[in-house]
């Protein structure tokens, strides 16, 4: 699937609840869901800077695409990397960094974060953008 149709999937799962609790509950049961993160994988440099909880971002090149995994200490951040890594995982670095997540403000994700979960959610973004970016270029060395 293509990073617009895993979009449209978020998008059309969350349009099935009207309360925000319901979407906060879903996204506490997409963290939980998720595999937990190696403890090898648990360190410093894996850490997202501008996230008030603790979130740690793996990312594998293998076959030309890129895998992420990741984990947090708060529920609903972890729901969040959840539904980024379900998005953007499994694709080339050229297709992360040229997608457009509108996903996140259609679901209305960003108006019913707090500002400090708001700007952990971009820091996560950013972070998979930073993997992409050096993956792409390192392809682009070899």
């Amino acid at each position: 699937m293509t990073i617009n149709e895993l979009q449209d999937e978020v998008i059309e799962e969350f349009s099935d609840f009207d309360d925000w609790m319901d979407k906060y509950q879903m996204l506490i049961d997409l963290g939980n869901e998720q595999a937990p993160l190696d403890e090898k994988y648990k360190t410093e440099s894996n850490l997202i800077d501008g996230c008030q909880s603790r979130v740690w971002l793996q990312a594998d090149y293998r076959d030309g695409l890129l895998w992420f995994t990741a984990e947090s200490d708060a529920l609903i951040v972890k729901g969040i990397v959840a539904l980024l890594i379900r998005v953007l995982s499994g694709h080339t670095p050229q297709e992360i960094l040229d997608a457009d997540l509108y996903f996140i403000d259609r679901i209305g994700l960003k108006e019913h974060l707090s500002p400090t979960r708001s700007n952990g959610l971009l820091a996560m973004v950013k972070q998979m953008r930073m993997y992409a970016l050096a993956f792409s270029t390192k392809k682009c060395e070899n």
